[in-house]
Parts: structure tokens; C-alpha cells; sequence
């Protein structure tokens, strides 16, 4: 039977309770109780204690089972993940509303019910409502997916989230816990001291970042916009202005591929904080990261065939270092520009001539070492080209004050020491205007504004990115980024696409 087919006839249904005066789509349903507490209060009461001391409840959720045995039925319904057994008597009904049996023959599964009566236990021990009153909700005009073989094509769970969240039930606590922890790290930040803030979505000069944007324009000004990359450069204006902490959890947007740890709309944490350092970042995360773990469950925690530890400290090590480490190479060839050259072309790096030595460094270590950085490692040391915000290493115009943190070989931190001298600032922006000229259309544009902000004074400052979905992906053992992002970008479903449907379930079910 095609869904048109399903659909006739629970329109048929809809019609049959309009005509037995049922409003199939109330106002309001009654619902004094959720499942969610009504197993957490009740779930270890024994049929002799609800005897004992009867407690009645009213719930609602959707129809998930329907069991009929004669003049009983037995519903099994769902509401926030929390399964809950409804036991229908045809007496029971009959005493109270006349028309409540013949309504409970006209439900199909995907319906919602409110239903209310008292708790019992049922001869196989599962705690139930005895139902005495039964409200009609909402008729579901598609079927649900087949329970076991619906929602396993990954394209179709991620374009219908929500028969993902009905059919799957790990994939919507997967979210709950997405939900708790980002509570978890906003009472973190406060607890530190952070005040929570928004900045602008759209920008006149997208910046913060080394990324291509998305474009937009604004009719009544007539202006191009930009989806912005970064806070970073509005909420360092916030230090300028006088806050001494400050965070933003912030939608960002950039115009790049996708893969199982990119998608072009993403969750980030940036935070500032006066007269700090990449050090006192460094500690902030390791706490925060354990903070983290623990409110999951555990510091040790499962990703793929892995067991990562959030135990603070996380290992330290410098680019070159690690480069030296896992590409197996003389830690001195990288201290010769010649020998960077060399060791580039050995590793096949794409357009070697035209890169800085800088630029260089950094391919080498995603070439040899990222995929390596399985426990949480600050990599720090980074070359100037890779980092036009941070401020240099004491005695080298080269290097600076930068960490990147890996987990399970991807990067979840970003930190500097910001950079703070205005006219040093103004050099790294031209220095990305002529990258930019040259073809590299992630380059940064100049931001003249931000630069005098920081001529009226910018302190010391330390700052960080952590990229929130990646997080949520280690600590929820997902896979992939699309597993932790409720709607991810999909591209256009074409009519002709043969991706076949899930298999609908129409039968009574236990």
C-alpha cells in the first residue's frame, strides 16, 4: 500500500471521529504529568504499593504499539523518549464516555493521546495507566516508519530529522544530551567570571577567520553583507570597550566543503578575557573539558575504537616538534628553508613554489601529524602566516602565541595571545590584502575599523575558539558532524532521485 493509499484511509478514520463529534485537533490536551516524571517517580513502585497508595496521573504522547486481547487494549506511547503503557478496559470506558471505546478502535500508530486513570502494574510487571478517561490529540495522517527497518538510509534521517527523533531512539538523546551540554558549558563560562554576549551575523567585512564567506545584500542600504565567519574582531571591540570576560556561542558561516567534520552552518564558543594568556586558556580548556566529560559520565570516554581521557593536563607540544615526531624526520631539517622545500615536495604538497616557509610548516603537520593527535594535545608555536591575530614569541617575528587542540585527530581549540599592537596589526592585514591579491580568496580583508579600536587601547588579552559540534561529536561517540547538528545542510532532493522511502508499519504491534 503507497502512502496515498495510507493516507486515504485514516483520512476515512478523521472523518469517522469529526462524526462521532471528537475534536481530532483540540486547543489543548490534558496533561498534568510527563511520562518522563511519571517513570522517575513511579518506575520502582510494586503493584502492592500502588494498591496501597493510588496515584493517578494524566499524560499525553504519541502511539507508538497498539495490542488488542479482547475487551483490552493495551498502547504503548512515547513523549521526550520516555516509552509509557497505557491498559484500555472496555468497561472501564464505557462507564464514564460511551463513545471513548469506538475512538480507541479508530487509532493508529503516530496518533496522540491523552489519557488518565491510576498506576498499576500489569501481570507481567510493567508499570501502566489504567485508563478511565481518553482524550484524542492529533491523527497522523503518514504512517511512522517501520520500527526496525525505517530510518537506516543516513541521507533520509538527516533531510527528516524528525522520523529520525520518532524512529531512533539514541538519535534524539544524542540531542538531549546536545541540550545539556551546552547548558553545562554556559554555567562553566558564568562560573569563571564570562559574561555571555551576541554580536552581529551579518558584517559589513567578513573577518576573524581565513575563510570564504557567504554573501548577501541588503536592499534598503544597498550594501553587500557577509555571514560572518567569526566573532573574534566584535568581541575584542567588547574588551576595547571595557568588559573584562566575555563569551559568545555563535552560529558561524562559512562557504566551504563538507565532510563528516565540516558543515558550512556551525556552533562555536569564542571568549576574551583582560590581562590573560595562551597559559591561562590552556588551563581554562582543560578544565572545561573535564567539566564537560564528567557532567557526560565519565573522563574516559568512547570515540570509535578509541577511549579518550579528558583528565587534565592534556600533552603539550610545539608544531615542529610534533612534525619531527610523526613524520620521522631530523628536527633540524626544519630549521632550513631549503630542507621545508624539500620535505614538501616529498609529502606531494600542491603549489610548493608559491608558499612561504610559514604555509609550508603548516601543510607538513596536517600531512604528518593530525591524524596522529588521538588524546587531547595542545599544539603550539605556529608560524605568523597561519595567525594575522596573535602575537609573535618573544624574540622572533616568525612564530607565535598560538595553540591549536587535536582530539581523535581533529582540531576542537583555538587560542592566542591577541595581538595588541595596532600598527603590528595593521602590517599582518596588508600582508592577507596582498595574499588575497594573489589569489587566496580566504585571505582576511582589512578591517580599518577594528584597527582603530585597538589604537584607543586593547589589553592584554587571551582568546579562544572551541568548536562546539566537534565536542558534542567526542562526547556523544558520533561519527559524524551531521549526527550532532539537528539540520544539516543537504543538497536540493531531486524528484528523480530513487532513494526509496522508509517502509511504513500499519499492523498492531508489541
Amino acid at each position: 500500500m503507497q502512502d496515498n493509499q495510507y493516507r486515504q484511509v485514516r483520512l476515512e478514520k478523521l472523518e469517522k471521529l469529526r462524526s462521532l463529534g471528537i475534536d481530532v485537533y483540540p486547543r489543548k490536551a490534558k496533561r498534568g504529568w510527563s511520562t518522563v516524571r511519571i517513570m522517575r517517580e513511579f518506575e520502582h513502585r510494586t503493584a502492592e504499593e500502588l494498591e496501597a497508595q493510588p496515584v493517578t496521573v494524566d499524560t499525553m504522547g504519541r502511539v507508538i504499539a497498539i495490542r488488542e486481547m479482547g475487551k483490552s487494549v493495551f498502547i504503548h506511547f512515547t513523549e521526550n523518549g520516555q516509552k509509557l503503557q497505557a491498559y484500555f478496559r472496555k468497561n472501564d470506558l464505557d462507564e464514564r464516555d460511551p463513545k471513548a471505546w469506538e475512538v480507541l478502535k479508530l487509532l493508529d500508530l503516530g496518533d496522540f493521546i491523552s489519557v488518565a486513570g491510576p498506576l498499576m502494574r500489569t501481570k507481567t510487571g510493567e508499570l501502566s495507566i489504567r485508563v478511565m478517561e481518553l482524550q484524542f490529540v492529533t491523527k497522523a495522517l503518514l504512517p511512522l516508519p517501520e520500527k526496525w527497518h525505517g530510518l537506516q538510509d543516513k541521507e533520509l534521517r538527516y533531510r527528516q530529522r524528525y522520523l529520525d527523533l520518532i524512529s531512533n531512539p539514541e538519535v534524539l538523546h544524542t540531542f538531549q544530551l546536545r541540550s545539556k551540554i551546552m547548558s553545562g558549558i554556559r554555567h562553566f563560562m558564568e562560573d569563571q567570571g564570562y559574561l555571555e554576549v551576541e554580536t552581529p551575523m551579518m558584517q559589513p567585512i567578513p573577518g576573524g577567520a581565513t575563510a570564504r564567506p557567504f554573501v548577501t545584500h541588503h536592499n534598503a542600504l544597498d550594501m553587500e553583507l557577509y555571514l560572518r565567519i567569526a566573532p573574534e574582531l566584535y568581541l575584542k571591540r567588547l574588551i576595547v570597550g571595557g568588559f573584562e570576560k566575555v563569551f559568545e556561542i555563535n552560529r558561524n558561516f562559512r562557504n566551504e566543503g563538507i565532510s563528516h567534520k565540516h558543515n558550512p552552518e556551525f556552533t562555536m564558543m569564542e571568549f576574551y578575557s583582560a590581562g590573560e594568556d595562551l597559559r591561562d586558556m590552556m588551563t581554562l580548556t582543560e578544565n572545561l573539558f573535564e567539566s564537560i566529560a564528567a557532567l557526560c559520565g565519565s573522563l574516559e570516554r568512547p570515540f570509535g575504537e578509541h577511549t579518550i581521557s579528558y583528565k587534565a593536563p592534556f600533552r603539550r607540544i610545539t608544531m615542529k616538534d610534533a612534525i619531527a615526531e610523526y613524520g620521522q624526520i631530523v628536527r633540524g631539517r626544519l630549521e632550513d628553508h631549503s630542507e621545508i622545500v624539500k620535505l614538501a615536495r616529498e609529502a606531494h604538497i600542491e603549489d610548493v613554489d608559491r608558499k612561504t616557509e610559514g604555509i609550508l610548516i603548516g601543510d607538513l603537520f596536517e600531512h604528518h601529524v593530525e591524524h596522529h593527535l588521538i588524546q587531547p594535545t595542545f599544539v603550539t608555536d605556529y608560524p605568523v602566516e597561519l595567525s594575522p591575530l596573535t602575537k609573535n614569541l618573544p624574540g622572533t617575528d616568525r612564530f607565535v602565541d598560538r595553540f591549536e587542540m587535536f582530539v581523535a585527530g581533529m582540531e576542537l581549540a583555538n587560542a592566542y595571545s591577541e595581538l595588541n599592537d595596532p600598527i603590528d596589526q595593521m602590517g599582518r592585514f596588508q600582508a592577507q590584502v596582498a595574499m588575497r591579491e594573489a589569489g587566496d580568496d580566504e585571505a582576511m580583508l582589512l578591517d580599518q575599523d577594528f584597527v582603530d579600536s585597538l589604537e584607543h587601547g586593547f589589553p592584554a588579552c587571551g582568546g579562544e575558539g572551541i568548536g562546539i559540534d566537534r565536542l558534542i561529536m567526542l562526547m556523544t561517540n558520533s561519527e559524524s558532524i551531521r549526527d550532532v547538528i539537528l539540520f544539516p545542510l543537504m543538497r536540493p532532493h531531486k524528484a528523480s532521485d530513487s532513494t526509496e522511502k522508509p517502509a511504513p508499519i500499519e499492523q498492531a504491534a508489541e
